[in-house]
């Protein structure tokens, strides 16, 4: 058989897979015609609600965990001005990690890089980024919520809350540990750590 003839062979193979994979991966979709067992022909009228029924009981903790915003544990970073709570894991220990950063109007942290990536989801308020390597807040850009971002391994950049802004700036943070934060100069050059006596 000839070289042609099994490269045809080869990819009407891999088609028929990737058809079989995305078959199988579809009947698995929770949304997939969002079809409902508990109504074959349809969700009826009584079973939908509006935001004027009574609400719910709490999810069963067992399957769902919640922490509602007045519980959430936040530690202190800049006093008064920038907060960190852990969500899950350690950014300073292996595995993944999850955390959020609340930053009060007029607090940013200083031009910095991570040795690792990390993606960033905007919660609420607006957070003002720099790729600078300049601390100047006028070279920051408002990134309001709901925007998605990833801080790019080694990649200089410092973030905030520009004073005026009527809330905090929150953000969900993820990624691997160990993570190290590095600060750097104005040539982006990193700072030597002082040494402990």
């Amino acid at each position: 058989m000839n070289s042609s003839k099994l490269t045809m062979i080869g990819a009407a193979v891999a088609m028929g897979g990737l058809g079989l994979v995305a078959a199988y991966a579809q009947s698995l979709n929770p949304f997939n015609g969002n079809v409902s067992n508990q109504y074959p022909n349809g969700i009826p009228a009584a079973a939908h609600a509006t935001v004027k029924d009574p609400e719910g009981k709490m999810p069963d903790p067992s399957h769902i965990p919640v922490t509602l915003p007045k519980d959430v544990k936040w530690k202190v970073l800049i006093p008064n001005q920038g907060y960190i709570a852990n969500i899950y894991g350690d950014p300073n220990k292996p595995g993944p990690y999850a955390v959020m950063y609340k930053w009060m109007p007029g607090a940013f942290s200083k031009p910095h890089f991570h040795d690792q990536v990390r993606h960033v989801v905007v919660v609420s308020g607006t957070w003002w980024v720099s790729s600078s390597s300049v601390y100047n807040e006028k070279l920051t850009y408002p990134l309001h919520a709901g925007t998605v971002a990833t801080d790019e391994k080694n990649g200089i950049h410092w973030d905030g809350a520009r004073t005026g802004e009527k809330e905090p700036a929150i953000i969900y943070l993820y990624g691997e540990g160990p993570v190290a934060t590095v600060y750097v100069d104005t040539h982006g050059k990193p700072i030597p750590l002082a040494k402990k006596k």
